[in-house]
């Protein structure tokens, strides 16, 4: 089996140095695809090995590389041993390497890469994922987008991994700004309005009602005292504002299915509107509340009365804060979950926030603070329509749908399509998520309507594309080619490029478990269409002996196979046809 090479190596290595395998096999590396023939497929760094032994110094690295590679033998796994610069490089048998890497993608499926040694003796974890979490009575921003899309790979990946995965929904279901907009509906609201386009009608009186109270106190004073009903539980407040909230989550719904992405649990800041009222009697009997002239209460984080150290956490009328609110949601989920990792992903702005959260929990003596995690990102910019400066979600999905609709339409070797307008939306929501993710999720970057729509680089509607040529290239020459292969008719360079990439999808998806970015696996899914696009070129199927075709197909349904598991994980459906 291909995961088996690795411990292989490790076991022969384990023999010479007198250590246990599972302590080397981190150590040996698939070695990336390089146009040069006959390149190692494994190497081994043995500056890591070496530099924590006393019996070796750094200086003399290279030599001792040299005496561990002359102690080493080939095998019947191994073909050929050689060294680099302080790296000992394994070639496997060809056939060998054929045989195994394409026999473990078609038997492995979906698992294929998770059931490598690299992550042998994970520990199954409880995980939360809190994302998307937009502001309820408002319309779905492109700001979301990203926290969106980034909690679902995140819990995609957890989940591959075979985590107990709870993905929540957050809601900006609470606060000021609901005094605010159930002031406004009552001075500038229409039903009518409401009924026939509720979140858009929202969206304008919040507008409005901003504008009139920056001019006018009143206005400012009324929205103040409607908050107040609400915390106070006034039954007419509480009635409008679950009205808001239960049209918005509706529009939500809709967004969220374009999107293919689905919740455990749709949460809220209301939920804990009445438990906050027990953080801060706990935080009273630790001795860390403190009450300001103005009458707020703060928590000192510094302990020593650093001014900017200090977090509010209640208003001087009494209500509630964002903060207060997150503090009792996360005390909240460890007692339902029991949690091993709370994963919220929020924009880079809410990283002092995040800070001021987990100190908070710890001084309050919860040592489980320390399995919370923010992972924060950048913004984006440019992602406007063509009605211009209009940023709404459903507006960027629209737009994408109607763009991809007219390129397939261009296209003379588009085919007939069951359903154009499903397959549009799936290969622009590609197109958005590939751009997205390939560089470092904390990194701004500009999005650009030309560049995701380019059908060749690198982009998602390339990775759609070599998706559906490899389907239609079984639908073509049948699957009963596929019972059996001679893997003396995958020895071809191309073919050998390929199998080497294969087999190197463990160790990504090990760099993306590390450190939750999506990129590593955007660019291995990259290079591995391109190297298709290559091998499909040389490679024909059609006019081949049968055994030649068979070989090539099976190696083609591989790619696919990977390419669609790597995919599925950013939280992009494949497409079979377009």
């Amino acid at each position: 089996m291909a995961s088996g090479f690795r411990r292989s190596i490790a076991s022969q290595l384990s023999r010479v140095l007198d250590l246990p395998p599972e302590k080397l096999i981190k150590s040996i590396s698939a070695i990336p695809i390089s146009k040069k023939e006959g390149v190692a497929d494994f190497q081994l760094f043995v500056d890591s090995l070496l530099e924590n032994r006393n019996d070796h110094s750094r200086s003399d690295n290279q030599v001792q590389t040299k005496r561990l590679a002359e102690k080493l033998k080939c095998d019947t796994v191994v073909s050929e041993i050689s060294t680099g610069p302080r790296t000992i490089n394994f070639k496997i048998n060809r056939e060998l390497l054929t045989k195994a890497v394409l026999q473990q993608v078609i038997e492995d499926g979906s698992k294929y890469g998770l059931k490598s040694e690299l992550f042998c003796g994970l520990p199954q974890r409880k995980v939360i994922v809190e994302f998307s979490s937009p502001n309820v009575a408002k319309k779905f921003h492109v700001g979301h987008l990203r926290s969106t899309i980034i909690g679902n790979f995140i819990a995609n990946l957890k989940e591959a991994l075979g985590h107990q995965v709870t993905r929540i929904n957050y809601l900006g279901d609470w606060g000021m700004q609901f005094g605010l907009l159930g002031t406004g509906f009552q001075l500038f609201g229409y039903e009518e309005k409401l009924q026939s386009n509720p979140l858009q009608h929202l969206f304008e009186v919040y507008v409005q009602v901003n504008k009139e109270a920056a001019d006018d106190k009143n206005i400012a004073k009324l929205a103040h005292e409607f908050f107040q009903r609400l915390e106070l539980g006034d039954m007419q407040a509480l009635s409008l504002w679950q009205r808001f909230r239960d049209l918005s989550v509706q529009e939500y719904s809709q967004i969220y299915k374009r999107l293919g992405i689905y919740f455990d649990e749709y949460s809220g800041e209301s939920f804990y509107r009445e438990k906050y009222q027990e953080v801060l009697k706990l935080l009273d009997s630790k001795g860390l509340l403190q009450k300001t002239i103005q009458g707020t209460a703060v928590v000192d984080l510094s302990g020593n009365g650093d001014p900017s150290s200090v977090c509010t956490v209640m208003r001087s009328d009494g209500t509630s804060l964002y903060v207060t609110r997150d503090l009792a949601a996360a005390i909240d989920r460890m007692d339902r979950y029991n949690f091993d990792t709370m994963i919220y992903v929020t924009d880079k702005g809410q990283q002092k926030h995040f800070q001021q959260l987990f100190q908070m929990l710890k001084i309050m003596g919860y040592d489980w603070a320390e399995r919370c995690q923010h992972v924060p990102f950048g913004v984006v910019q440019g992602m406007k329509t063509r009605r211009g400066d209009v940023t709404f979600l459903e507006d960027v999905l629209n737009e994408i749908r109607l763009k991809m609709l007219q390129n397939m339409a261009s296209i003379k070797t588009t085919k007939e399509l069951p359903n154009p307008q499903e397959t549009a939306e799936r290969v622009g929501l590609a197109a958005l998520i590939i751009q997205d993710f390939r560089g470092l999720l904390l990194s701004d970057y500009h999005f650009s309507w030309d560049r995701v729509f380019q059908s060749r680089g690198d982009t998602g509607v390339f990775l759609q594309y070599t998706h559906a040529r490899l389907h239609s290239l079984e639908e073509t020459f049948g699957c009963g080619y596929l019972n059996d292969f001679n893997t003396a008719c995958l020895q071809e360079p191309q073919s050998v490029s390929v199998l080497q990439h294969l087999l190197r999808f463990d160790e990504v998806l090990y760099r993306s478990s590390q450190d939750l970015q999506p990129r590593h696996i955007v660019s291995y899914l990259l290079t591995l269409s391109h190297l298709a696009a290559m091998a499909h070129k040389t490679l024909q199927i059609k006019d081949s002996p049968p055994e030649v075709a068979a070989a090539r197909l099976h190696l083609f349904k591989a790619v696919r196979y990977v390419l669609a598991n790597g995919m599925r994980l950013l939280g992009i459906t494949p497409v079979c046809r377009m």
